[in-house]
């Protein structure tokens, strides 16, 4: 069967070009994984650069089809997202590249970005209540959250493994991965409050988030608490009782 590779390589990695050019041989080369599951993330050194790659699924029939004639890809939206997101000064990693197999519809698809090497990821101080400056995390959380929402970003899988966390002299810088499921329109209150729903937080920690998100968006506290509480509760209801039926079958 016919095949050939599309390469997008960020301007600034021209030294990763062969690195590129021979992504299947390198991706395979290296034999430990950060995750595995549907896509599979491997941490893999190019000259100067400690690149994370990410190799998605091969999506089945139609929607090879789709990501071929209709609409980007996971890995091209994952690209595009960061380019984006760094015109408007929101931490993620940088895009090295974007290479897409075609076979002759899309096969195989990667998405290379630089590593940002955190400390912890939210979930750490979400599930130890004696986690250190737990509550100053969390403030400063709401702060960078608040800063996605006032430039018209909505990440749809803010979910705690997805927020990194690195502290510094000067505090804890943050920054967002798996951002192939992005929004990027006018945010407003209820998306905004929704937006915190997949921590699956305990009230403290919602409360702690709200207060600090409706002050620098300038809401009022406790129409904000309420509604972040009661949206997040929703949330967790709805996923127990999915659990429930999918316990049935």
């Amino acid at each position: 069967m016919d095949k050939h590779y599309e390469i997008t390589l960020n301007p600034n990695f021209k030294s990763c070009q062969n690195f590129c050019e021979n992504i299947q041989k390198q991706f395979e080369a290296e034999k430990s994984s950060l995750h595995k599951a549907r896509n599979e993330i491997k941490k893999i050194s190019c000259q100067e650069h400690s690149i994370v790659v990410k190799s998605f699924k091969i999506p089945h029939l139609l929607n090879r089809l789709v990501y071929t004639y209709f609409r980007g890809s996971k890995a091209q939206k994952s690209y595009d997202n960061a380019l984006y997101l760094h015109s408007l000064q929101i931490n993620t990693p940088e895009p090295i590249a974007l290479i897409q197999e075609f076979k002759p519809t899309l096969y195989k698809s990667f998405f290379l970005s630089t590593s940002f090497e955190y400390d912890f990821t939210i979930r750490e101080p979400l599930l130890d209540n004696k986690f250190k400056d737990r509550e100053n995390i969390f403030q400063t959380f709401a702060i960078f959250t608040a800063d996605l929402h006032a430039k018209g970003v909505l990440h749809q899988d803010y979910s705690p493994g997805n927020i990194l966390i690195k502290k510094s002299a000067h505090g804890y810088q943050f920054s967002i991965v798996d951002i192939n499921r992005m929004h990027f329109k006018n945010v407003d209150f209820k998306m905004g409050c929704q937006n915190f729903s997949k921590l699956w937080a305990d009230e403290d920690v919602l409360t702690i988030i709200a207060n600090e998100y409706a002050k620098i968006m300038n809401y009022d506290v406790v129409t904000t608490r309420n509604t972040i509480i009661e949206l997040d509760k929703k949330h967790k209801q709805f996923k127990l009782l999915k659990r429930s039926i999918k316990g049935w079958f």
